[in-house]
């Protein structure tokens, strides 16, 4: 019953969202795990230097505990995305406790930030089948990514450039993150970001909000 319940419900992750339109030459950098207090400023301070609107998938009760980071990542024009209340692994989660996640991170980060979350994203990509009901009520599109190059084990910035340039493709959504997930990961990411993007940008590759790519 557990295993249908969370395996199985990874069937229909097949009609989430993976990557963008692959037709244009473009792609998305997505942030989890935040709002940090010193970090995913230091994330805004380089995507304002080149250019760059993302999309930020926000725990909710840190929303509230950084309500000026929030403030500042929707007045400098990124997407805000729902990363559940307390980042809690759905597959842990029964029905009640799977809406309890979603819809009070969506309304800690909608009432933090003054406009509701477009996006949704499960931590670490794990869902159930009492998710799916609870994203259509709230209109917002489940989304996964398409090159991760910094998961639950550490991996450093120069890696983490390296592995995001042999996986993008057209279309592409990079989950990075700017708040711990791996412990350092803030760091590594501000470390990482200003070559990856130069990166991509050398390789021709527009780098759009979320909400243009699809």
């Amino acid at each position: 019953m557990w295993a249908g319940y969370t395996w199985g419900s990874h069937l229909l992750t097949l009609g989430c969202i993976w990557t963008g339109r692959g037709e244009e030459h473009a792609a998305t950098l997505t942030f989890d795990d935040g709002p940090d207090p010193e970090y995913t400023p230091r994330v805004l301070d380089v995507l304002g230097r080149h250019g760059v609107r993302g999309a930020f998938f926000l725990i909710g009760e840190r929303a509230r505990r950084a309500p000026g980071v929030v403030g500042r990542i929707v007045a400098e024009g990124h997407d805000l995305g729902n990363h559940t209340w307390s980042h809690r692994s759905l597959w842990l989660c029964g029905p009640a406790e799977t809406g309890r996640q979603v819809r009070q991170g969506h309304d800690a980060i909608a009432d933090t930030a003054g406009q509701a979350p477009r996006f949704f994203r499960p931590p670490w990509g794990m869902t159930n089948m009492a998710l799916f009901p609870v994203l259509r009520r709230l209109a917002t599109p489940c989304i996964f990514w398409s090159v991760q190059p910094e998961g639950r084990r550490a991996v450093s910035a120069p890696r983490q450039v390296e592995a995001s340039l042999r996986r993008v493709l057209p279309g592409a959504i990079l989950d990075l993150h700017d708040a711990d997930g791996a412990p350092g990961a803030g760091a590594r990411l501000v470390e990482a970001l200003p070559a990856l993007i130069e990166a991509l940008s050398a390789r021709g590759y527009a780098l759009v909000p979320l909400r243009d790519l699809l």
